[in-house]
């Protein structure tokens, strides 16, 4: 097996990544029986109230009354876990962690209580501690190949492809026909670089799964990447056609786009992918970079202060406000957009962040 990689927690932002297909979390735990106290009417009352909420979507009412019912039977592991799917389901990654941790503290050989915490704390950006807990549930459930799969994702996001890919033959030794494999394998051939044997691999790749909107795209960008548009632009057309109202291949099309520097088409690509996801920080900031490389400071002024208010706590945001700001010679608020970067970079103990802030704040 794996010695996990104590490996950065740098978010891979890659041409390929976002939008990267996830691992879903556990299915519903909620519905899955709870071993009560027989005696204690108060606690089956609340677990009965409480799965009645889940089932009309009432997730923040149903967590308080799963809240309620742990108070009562605090040895009890499936309500704590049911408290973390619940918020996992809201998007409240750092609360579903603590639940499944009480959970798992209760029942310590439970893979599934390991794989959900692999996804949630996957989702806060811990992924060295993600990539544990996958590793967890794999010792405890060795034939279970959606823990190699979750751990696959959270090592092409350390940026970890050796591994990645020995992930990846572990899956084909499993399930030599699975699909998910392929497309951790096709990232991992990408992102090194290693480019002939990645076209070799993904043409197969994608005869074999002509339906995988994935493999296409990575085909389509590095046959892009070697100059071949034709078919590079014939295999974007093909999955949007396949899914015009997608917004993950909406984004991994602006991704390509911006990185072969066809910024008006990117800019076109990043706006379809905000009008599905008005709120998408990443479309967002896509588009903001846009402006930032054709030169339009005010329009990426415009957008990273918007960026501001929906993501306060990114450093990036302010770091291209900076840019932008530096570029429309408003110096003293570029000095302050950049000074909040370096203060988010720092938090999150991102020396690289600080040292480009500090050499930028550096430049008259």
């Amino acid at each position: 097996m794996i010695n996990i990689p104590k490996a950065s927690l740098t978010l891979l932002f890659g041409l390929l990544l976002s939008g990267f297909p996830s691992i879903s979390p556990l299915l519903a735990q909620t519905n899955q029986p709870i071993s009560a106290n027989q005696n204690n009417e108060q606690l089956r009352e609340l677990l009965r109230q409480g799965r009645k909420y889940v089932d009309d979507g009432n997730y923040s009412q149903a967590i308080t009354l799963y809240q309620q019912a742990a108070t009562l039977d605090q040895e009890n592991p499936k309500i704590f876990s049911g408290i973390g799917y619940l918020y996992s389901l809201q998007g409240n990654f750092p609360a579903a962690v603590r639940a499944y941790q009480q959970a798992l503290a209760l029942e310590p050989s439970n893979p599934a209580f390991y794989y959900a915490l692999g996804y949630n704390l996957a989702h806060t950006g811990d992924y060295s501690n993600a990539a544990t807990a996958y590793y967890y549930a794999m010792q405890l459930e060795p034939k279970n190949l959606k823990h190699y799969i979750g751990l696959g994702v959270v090592l092409l996001r350390q940026k970890d492809y050796d591994k990645a890919i020995e992930v990846y033959q572990w899956v084909l030794a499993l399930d030599p026909n699975n699909q998910e494999a392929h497309e951790i394998m096709g990232v991992a051939l990408l992102e090194q670089k290693r480019t002939s044997e990645a076209i070799s691999f993904l043409e197969n790749a994608v005869e074999k799964f002509p339906g995988s909107t994935e493999l296409k795209l990575q085909l389509a960008s590095v046959s892009l990447a070697q100059g071949d548009f034709d078919r590079g632009l014939n295999l974007l057309e093909q999955v949007e056609r396949r899914d015009p109202s997608n917004y993950k291949i909406q984004m991994k099309i602006a991704i390509i786009l911006e990185k072969k520097e066809r910024y008006e088409d990117a800019l076109t690509a990043y706006r379809r992918a905000t009008y599905l996801d008005p709120k998408s920080i990443e479309a967002n900031a896509g588009i903001g970079r846009v402006f930032l490389a054709q030169k339009d400071y005010l329009g990426a002024i415009v957008v990273y202060k918007e960026l501001a208010e929906l993501a306060p706590n990114n450093p990036d945001v302010y770091y291209n406000l900076g840019l932008a700001l530096k570029g429309r010679d408003r110096k003293q608020e570029a000095k302050q957009a950049l000074e909040k970067a370096r203060q988010l970079y720092q938090s999150r103990n991102d020396q690289e962040g600080v040292k480009k802030v500090d050499q930028l704040l550096k430049k008259k």
